[in-house]
């Protein structure tokens, strides 16, 4: 029963910390399901040593609302902070700049929704060094499996607790946690840009990835696409290649 995994994550957490001779835990709130649960697991593991950051970027109203409600209701120590600000100057000198001589406009959107990401982690990490705490990440098994996640942004943590667990059984485990249902049922979204919805990027659906992950039958062409996004996302899942002196 996947309720029985609970207790031996707590466990696994608290491996970790002490393993890293740290003191505690600190994960990025986006009022999504993953984050939530991730949050419930840290606060079983250390009551006392768990710390949610809130991090909006022109972001959805509601997301940072939800992410409240996450922390309140676990009792977990939180804090937000606004990089809207930060976000938005570093995007435009980096356009105004690169637009002298090589036009970029193309790739506008990806490297403004990239830059959230990677700013929100450059926050968490600021605050797990000044406690000494490790960060959590909170990626999927269909996430992790399919590269759904910003290189050195969402993707970069010290643990991933969630990786081996498909998206379903994340809904289950928010349960048991007693993750309130607006949570549970809330169209997954890395909250990048307004009206962004995971499954409408990825091309395919949780269920699809899910299912592929289990060993299960499903069509070709859903196959074709999640098998396509995990190589086309390896390097990801990989440490940046190293160049070997060659004998001269």
């Amino acid at each position: 029963m996947l309720k029985e995994q609970i207790p031996h994550l707590v466990a696994w957490l608290q491996a970790k910390v002490r393993e890293s001779h740290t003191k505690g835990l600190v994960v990025g709130l986006s009022g999504g399901i993953d984050s939530a649960v991730a949050a419930a697991l840290m606060k079983k593991a250390f009551p006392e040593h768990s710390l949610g950051i809130i991090i909006p970027i022109k972001s959805h109203s509601q997301d940072a609302a939800d992410a409240k409600l996450v922390a309140e209701q676990l009792g977990l120590t939180h804090y937000e902070v606004d990089l809207s600000e930060e976000h938005d100057s570093i995007l435009a000198t980096s356009v105004n700049q690169l637009n002298n001589f090589a036009a970029v406009d193309s790739n506008l959107r990806m490297a403004d929704a990239n830059l959230r990401a990677r700013l929100r982690m450059t926050a968490v990490y600021t605050a797990a060094n000044l406690l000494n705490y490790l960060v959590v990440g909170t990626d999927n098994k269909a996430e992790y499996y399919t590269g759904y996640f910003t290189k050195y942004g969402d993707g970069a943590c010290d643990i991933l607790p969630l990786a081996d667990f498909t998206k379903h059984e994340i809904k289950e485990l928010a349960k048991y946690l007693e993750i309130p249902e607006q949570i549970i049922n809330k169209p997954p979204s890395a909250g990048l840009w307004e009206g962004q919805v995971d499954e409408d990027e990825l091309g395919t659906t949780y269920y699809y990835i899910d299912a592929y992950l289990n060993g299960e039958q499903i069509p070709a062409s859903e196959q074709e696409i999640i098998e396509k996004l995990h190589t086309r996302t390896e390097h990801k899942r990989n440490t940046p290649p190293i160049y070997k002196k060659t004998a001269i």
